[in-house]
């Protein structure tokens, strides 16, 4: 079961992830983008470590809650909007449970997905972030189909992200900066797809 004290764990350990691996995201949006979403992933991390330190929420809902409005605050580009939305749907589903399972879980992801989808106009194969978070949704339901815990279920999730991310490279991007390259889009792995799946990794690793 996923309580606050676990959430809390994920999220200080994302600040971590993302501060040392924003280079390598801001190198992967340089070719295909700004240039700027390993940056902007750092800090709005930084930015939802320091809220839940000046003030802890009080339970999941509150959490949620509390990180996307930190990233949308802070996060520059498309990115805080998207991930804000993100969590602030996932949040939704938390209701006053002090803990949540895996279908809390897969409810949350698949709400947040639909945010992020409805957003950005953009769906599989378009070269976003989609492109990570449908195939880590689909896996999570086959690992519950298929009588999996949480952990295993997080675990294929992660797998599933990660491959989704690099199914990117060859696609040529319809949505967003990188749309304005057309064809010259393709053979570059996309950022936003990246950072999808570096979140679900800290995920499986931390819950």
């Amino acid at each position: 079961m996923i309580n606050l004290e676990k959430f809390k764990t994920l999220i200080f350990r994302l600040q971590e992830v993302y501060n040392a691996e924003k280079i390598h995201l801001s190198e992967l949006d340089s070719a295909i983008g700004d240039g700027d979403h390993g940056v902007n992933m750092a800090r709005g991390f930084d930015a939802v470590a320091a809220a839940w330190n000046a003030a802890p929420p009080a339970d999941l809902a509150a959490a949620f809650k509390q990180v996307s409005m930190a990233l949308i605050k802070t996060v520059g580009g498309a990115s805080g909007p998207l991930y804000g939305t993100f969590f602030m749907k996932m949040g939704m589903v938390m209701g006053g449970k002090a803990e949540i399972g895996l279908d809390e879980w897969i409810d949350g992801v698949e709400k947040g997905i639909a945010g992020i989808a409805m957003m950005g106009k953009a769906r599989r194969g378009d070269k976003t972030m989609i492109d990570a978070w449908e195939p880590a949704l689909e896996a999570l339901k086959a690992a519950k189909a298929a009588g999996k815990d949480l952990s295993g279920a997080l675990a294929d999730s992660a797998k599933a992200a990660e491959e989704g991310a690099a199914a990117t490279i060859p696609l040529v991007a319809k949505k967003g900066r990188a749309s304005y390259l057309g064809e010259r889009s393709a053979g570059h792995q996309d950022p936003g797809a990246t950072s999808a799946a570096f979140l679900l990794k800290a995920a499986a690793e931390n819950l």
